[in-house]
């Protein structure tokens, strides 16, 4: 990811909706996975980003200040939802969810 891209600058999602994803993405069960450590079970097959269902709502691995400068900490093995999530938005270009999230925090859709 650029340094000078959209997402980089925001991080508005990660601080504004809830991530749910399989266990199997976990560190323990996959080689450069989710750390265990930053989850918390929902199901028996479930697990969710810790400080997702905060109120209010920031990922544990985002790191920064939202729309000025963030970054993710676990980036490289960041779970599907956040992979899937908005995937031009580092173009430039948003969707829906992107920019309700974006609106959140006061700032203008993409």
């Amino acid at each position: 990811m650029s340094d000078d891209d959209h997402c980089t600058r925001c991080g508005a999602c990660c601080a504004a909706f809830r991530v749910d994803f399989h266990q199997s993405e976990l560190a323990s069960a996959t080689p450069g996975g989710v750390p265990d450590a930053m989850t918390v079970p929902v199901t028996g097959e479930l697990v969710r980003m810790r400080g997702t269902d905060e109120a209010p709502p920031r990922c544990v691995a985002l790191a920064g200040e939202i729309g000025s400068r963030v970054g993710c900490t676990i980036y490289a093995g960041r779970p599907s939802p956040c992979r899937d999530f908005a995937p031009y938005a580092a173009l430039g270009i948003g969707e829906d969810a992107c920019d309700r999230a974006r609106r959140r925090h006061g700032l203008p859709p993409l």
